[in-house]
């Protein structure tokens, strides 16, 4: 399993031409699945994916994870 991630002031999913999600400020993953990859890959990307300090701080030091930035 692999994930490319952008940080985004603002993102959306088109199919066929309709919006079927969007988000202000965030992460946009790409996720890329493999054969054999299960439900333990997903969870155990999910923890380093809500992990990743890539949010500035109050100094404008990249030391905030998605969680602590919202």
């Amino acid at each position: 399993m692999r994930a490319v991630v952008q940080r985004v002031a603002r993102a959306q999913v088109t199919v066929e031409g309709e919006t079927v999600g969007s988000i202000g400020s965030g992460m946009a993953v790409l996720v890329g699945v493999a054969e054999g990859d299960g439900p333990r890959d997903a969870e155990a990307l999910a923890d380093k994916l809500v992990a990743l300090r890539i949010f500035p701080d109050a100094e404008g030091r990249m030391n905030l994870s998605v969680g602590a930035a919202g």
